[in-house]
């Protein structure tokens, strides 16, 4: 049951605040014009989340208005749109085949209810922007498969028993489900990433671990190419593709180990050409994995055969720290960086899981460059189901579809946050952090500001939201999360 929000109150009266990040390290040439709109007088909405959840997603309190700094004892936090960093291409998460396999079971009113709360523009949407799905079968549809499955111990060369038919079936349909998404939201983009190759292209001819033969990397290049070729045909155009993911786990059902210098040699040699001969236009992203491993796409990077074929390279967060990115930007500048994938655990807690991911995903992300920011899995049922054997079984998924019953879980608060304030072409813009706040700040294609704040402390925490000269003086609950907009 949703609970009752309870106002708050703000220092100084109807104060309030918006609160953004400072500029990472290592590019100081703005991309957007100074702005030079004032803040004097301009009014501030803004929504809320507590760790508690008796706020989700609501709005605060009145609507402050900037105006002319005060002195006081609080942190201020400074917001500068003169200095802009990266482009944001969206905010969302996975569909896996579970997800679309559960979405479609609903009934068909509150399947689409869903699907505009989730993907559409209107007040009540959180407008995602950005989604990842899997090439084949991802440890979360209910049985492995890839696009080109043939008895044990044969092959196909010539890859003429390639068919999307498993993501076109009724029981799965990811496909004519992205449809309809894409009816809602024709300006989503989709990053594809496989999980295993045919088992007949690896090794131990098995979905779950083993490596690429070397063999066959110039037909897995052609697969690969003949997916966004028929995914296209179908209605649906991929953005991106990574070509694998988590390349340095091979314990998953399915998986694949490829080690950096294989991806390097593979995009090189296959990969790269095979788009290029094929007038494909899809971007491929590296590396797709955890933040202990910049090296990984480093070495890819370091090859310029290899690295004129990288549009920018995709980081997971379940090892290493989220600076790893900037790590990747100083030796690259001139590549993108993605956030694809953080799971919440079955056994995690709403307020612990909230400020981890707003610090971590959200905010830590985009502040070390990240022009994406995703959480894994859309959808699961109660039991944290579907998934194939050996795949996750403590997948929480944003939500829980029981039927046509949805319930909102704190992956979905987490992205919605961003999502529904921060649309793709926002650029984000500088601030600074202070004490246990924690923010990122970003200029929208409207030429509104939206800033993102997390108070990570064990009690309530006033602060000065300062631009142009001007500030508000926002109260934030202990462990909550808002956004703010002017």
């Amino acid at each position: 049951m949703q609970k009752i929000f309870r106002p708050i109150l703000f220092a100084g009266g109807l104060a309030l605040a918006l609160f953004a990040c400072s500029g990472s390290k290592g590019i100081t040439q703005p991309l957007t014009p100074v702005d030079t709109s004032g803040a004097n007088g301009a009014t501030v909405n803004w929504w809320v989340t507590t760790g508690d959840q008796q706020s989700l997603l609501k709005p605060g309190n009145g609507q402050p208005v900037f105006s002319s700094s005060n002195a006081n004892g609080y942190t201020t936090i400074e917001v500068d749109s003169s200095t802009a960093f990266q482009e944001v291409d969206g905010f969302g998460y996975t569909l896996t085949g579970g997800s679309a396999q559960l979405i479609n079971a609903m009934n068909a009113t509150a399947k689409q209810q869903l699907l505009q709360e989730l993907f559409g523009n209107t007040a009540n949407s959180i407008g995602i922007s950005y989604l990842r799905i899997s090439i084949g079968a991802s440890d979360l549809n209910a049985t492995p498969f890839t696009y080109n499955d043939v008895p044990a111990g044969q092959t196909d060369l010539s890859l003429t028993h390639f068919s999307l038919e498993a993501d076109m079936s009724a029981g799965t349909g990811l496909i004519p489900l992205l449809k309809e998404i894409l009816l809602i939201n024709p300006q989503l983009k989709i990053l594809a990433t496989p999980w295993s190759p045919p088992v007949w292209m690896k090794d131990n001819a098995s979905f779950k671990g083993g490596v690429l033969q070397t063999k066959y990397y110039e037909v897995y290049a052609q697969y690969l190419v003949k997916y966004l070729q028929q995914m296209k045909a179908a209605g649906i155009t991929i953005d991106a593709i990574t070509p694998q993911n988590e390349p340095l786990n091979p314990d998953n059902n399915p998986s694949l180990k490829m080690v950096a210098e294989a991806q390097r040699d593979f995009i090189k040699n296959n990969l790269g050409p095979a788009f290029a001969a094929a007038g494909i236009a899809t971007k491929i992203i590296i590396y797709d994995h955890n933040c202990d491993h910049p090296d990984y796409p480093l070495t890819i990077l370091a090859d310029a055969a290899a690295a004129k074929f990288v549009h920018g390279s995709a980081f997971h967060l379940y090892a290493g720290d989220i600076s790893a990115l900037s790590t990747v930007h100083a030796a690259a500048p001139d590549k993108a960086l993605y956030f694809t994938e953080q799971w919440t655990s079955a056994t995690g807690g709403f307020d612990g899981d909230l400020k981890w991911h707003i610090k971590n995903v959200i905010i830590g992300s985009m502040r070390n460059y990240s022009r994406t920011a995703l959480e894994w899995n859309l959808a699961n049922d109660p039991n944290y189901g579907p998934h194939t054997p050996g795949g996750c079984t403590e997948c929480k998924g944003a939500l829980t579809v029981s039927g046509s019953n949805v319930t909102r879980n704190v992956a979905y608060y987490i992205i919605a946050h961003a999502s529904k304030f921060v649309p793709a072409g926002s650029v984000r813009i500088s601030s600074n952090n202070g004490g246990n706040l924690y923010s990122v700040a970003f200029k929208r294609p409207d030429g509104k500001k939206a800033l993102i704040v997390l108070n990570d402390n064990n009690a309530a925490a006033s602060f000065n939201l300062k631009y142009q000269g001007k500030q508000v003086v926002p109260v934030l609950p202990a462990g909550s999360v808002a956004t703010f907009v002017w």
